[in-house]
């Protein structure tokens, strides 16, 4: 049977959000004495015992060895797609220290996403929910998020870093629909800042990876789990206050909630216009935004998503504050945002190419062509509209798509925080390398890479070869600052003869290779090249050098 096509607008519309999932995973095996459970909601009381006849017994226990195994396949399913991440609220340095030690940095931020969701698979998750309705994670576990960050730390990072207003933090407040910011020049300092939140301001850090290592840590990680910038805002805010006014954002929004409480309101994108929208929505009035979809009380623990179009605004209650961190992806990573790439190059190449899309206009093409000749009858209007949709048709076949996606990958690289290195990192690569000044010389230079040593890259995404045309670059992040595009984008030449050498090195990720499998013509190009990947951070050896 056809199925009938619905927009996307239709479909969201459709789209109840997700119920808040179970708090803790049922155990395997159910006790007898405990065979009344909920199924789909709905409680399945056990049925009285009777006299049943020998067929109708083994048609019972069959029925419950299909169900046994039924359920513990799907739990097994569950506990594979969380990948071993502890969801009852492990710290999250040991949870950090742990991950330290996964091989594969892509596993790594696989691992790390799912304690983000945690209880709900990540496939589930990316099926059902991404890109499509708000979530909901109520976790009876005000712990779960703890380490991530504070008021404690925001206190610190106020007295010893350069916290700048309108730079790396926001004074605002949302009162009788006026949504206003009270950023004064300058350095924030403690006085100033706490005085604001003490009047009712609520108080947004920009940037907190680039001052809260444990942040970066996370985002760092998380990158490779989106294949996209990964960002973070902190919002403090005070009892009885609201400090924004509702509106929509142009990113997918993870609310982690870390201290107090909050109530949220969200409502669903109100026209096709503003599902997934390209940018941000300015301020809306209350009268503009409709019901809510969502009316929810944040607590310690909890989590709530929602795309990108979904309307939402959250107040204190009057009993606490709100200390949350929005953990944000996807900001212009869409098809559209790719195709803005591919068609400016196809059509370069068709017009250099194809004499087709190089032949003139018509002559009196003006006369009847433009909206102010669009209600004409004329038969000249559809042969030039044909010849126009002909020529888009022919344009495909030009379509640099792979040069396109290289470009987005350049631009990924440049929005991606530098690693933040484990232990075992720091010690196998040049940041932890033990060339040093001591006593008055230097001491342990003599280090060097031969064909015998087992190296890979870094991480698996930290670097990409692309090419121009004319030629072939190495981009990287491991030189990137932790400040949003502070640096610019790092690259370097390579040289036609070591390219396979590079497309050896980042497929073989995350096995370890030695120097002397490098695709070269040559020993000494090996060692090289080798020697220039890992004083550019971009290389580390299996053993200490």
């Amino acid at each position: 049977m056809e199925r009938k096509h619905m927009s996307a607008f239709a479909l969201y519309q459709t789209l109840p959000p997700e119920l808040p999932p179970p708090a803790k995973k049922p155990s395997l095996q159910v006790p007898e004495k405990k065979r009344n459970r909920k199924e789909n909601g709905v409680t399945a009381t056990k049925v009285p015992t009777k006299a049943f006849t020998k067929a109708e017994k083994k048609k019972k226990m069959r029925k419950k060895l299909t169900k046994s195994a039924q359920r513990e396949e799907s739990w097994k399913r569950v506990t594979e797609e969380e990948a071993c991440v502890n969801g009852d609220g492990e710290a999250l340095d040991a949870l950090l220290a742990r991950l330290a030690r996964v091989n594969n940095s892509r596993e790594r931020a696989s691992k790390l996403f799912q304690w983000l969701i945690h209880p709900i698979p990540a496939k589930t998750f990316f099926r059902d929910t991404w890109e499509k309705k708000p979530i909901l994670v109520k976790r009876q576990n005000p712990d779960y998020y703890k380490g991530l960050f504070s008021t404690a730390e925001f206190d610190r990072i106020l007295r010893q870093d350069d916290v700048q207003y309108g730079v790396n933090l926001d004074v605002t407040s949302y009162t009788n629909g006026k949504r206003e910011t009270h950023n004064p020049p300058g350095r924030a300092l403690p006085f100033t800042v706490w005085d604001f939140y003490e009047s009712g301001c609520s108080l947004r850090m920009l940037n907190p990876q680039a001052f809260c290592s444990t942040v970066w840590n996370v985002l760092s990680i998380l990158q490779e789990q989106f294949g996209s910038m990964a960002g973070a805002n902190v919002y403090l805010t005070p009892p009885g206050t609201q400090g924004f006014a509702p509106h929509y954002d142009d990113i997918e929004a993870f609310v982690v909630q870390l201290e107090g409480k909050k109530h949220w309101r969200v409502y669903s994108p109100r026209t096709e216009d503003e599902v997934l929208p390209v940018l941000s929505s300015t301020n809306f009035s209350q009268a503009e935004i409709g019901k809510p979809i969502l009316d929810v009380v944040l607590e310690a623990g909890d989590l709530l998503y929602f795309p990108r179009g979904f309307i939402h605004q959250g107040d204190c209650l009057p009993d606490a504050h709100s200390l949350h961190v929005t953990v944000s992806s996807y900001q212009k990573n869409s098809w559209g945002d790719l195709l803005l790439k591919v068609v400016p190059a196809a059509l370069e190449i068709a017009m250099e190419e194809d004499v087709e899309f190089r032949q003139g206009l018509p002559l009196e093409y003006l006369t009847y062509m433009g909206v102010q000749n669009s209600d004409k009858d004329d038969p000249r209007r559809a042969k030039f509209l044909s010849r126009v949709e002909s020529l888009m048709t022919k344009l495909t076949s030009y379509a640099p798509v792979d040069a396109a996606v290289d470009q987005k990958a350049r631009d990924f690289l440049h929005d991606c925080l530098p690693p933040m290195l484990t232990p075992e990192e720091l010690h196998s690569s040049v940041q932890g390398a033990p060339a040093r000044w001591d006593r008055g010389k230097v001491l342990d230079v003599g280090a060097h890479v031969n064909s015998q040593t087992r190296v890979r890259l870094l991480r698996a995404g930290c670097a990409r070869l692309c090419s121009d045309g004319e030629t072939v670059n190495l981009y990287y992040t491991t030189d990137n600052s932790r400040v949003y595009h502070k640096e610019e984008l790092k690259s370097f030449e390579i040289k036609t003869e070591h390219t396979d050498a590079i497309e050896f090195l980042i497929h073989s990720y995350p096995k370890f290779v030695t120097v002397g499998s490098f695709p070269c013509d040559a020993t000494e190009d090996r060692i090289a090249l080798a020697e220039l990947l890992f004083e550019r951070g971009i290389i580390h050896t299996a053993e200490p050098l």
